[in-house]
């Protein structure tokens, strides 16, 4: 098993080796993944994961519970064979949660429904001008 934490320090925007972070795409990369997020990718596909809620990062400053979780995926089964072969490594799993994150249905609907409440107050109202003589 390995840990992985969902915000800060080993975040999708910061990776934790310099290695890792040179040879990722910008494109990858995804704003401020939470565990949860994290978690439900990870257990869609098949991984046996664990989501430690209260685990923090001691150097984060935001103490946010959004911000707070620790992720466990385990890799290996015990007699050392891969839990799946489409996952031999760490970076295997973070690289399909960076693919995989943005097009979760949470992340889909921010986006889409803030224009549509603007729209809607802007049709109601209604100014007054002056007449013309």
């Amino acid at each position: 098993m390995f840990s992985w934490k969902g915000g800060g320090y080993t975040s999708m925007n910061q990776c934790e080796s310099q290695e890792f972070k040179k040879r990722k795409p910008r494109i990858l990369a995804v704003e401020n993944p939470t565990a949860t997020e994290i978690q439900d990718v990870c257990s869609a596909v098949g991984l046996n994961v664990f989501l430690e809620k209260n685990k923090m990062y001691s150097r984060e400053w935001n103490r946010d519970l959004q911000y707070r979780g620790r992720v466990r995926v385990q890799l290996k089964q015990e007699d050392g064979s891969l839990c799946l072969v489409q996952f031999p490594s760490r970076k295997s799993v973070m690289l399909y949660a960076a693919e995989m994150i943005p097009k979760l249905k949470t992340r889909t609907q921010k986006t889409g429904g803030g224009d549509q409440s603007l729209q809607q107050g802007e049709g109601s109202k209604k100014g007054k001008g002056k007449k013309k003589k």
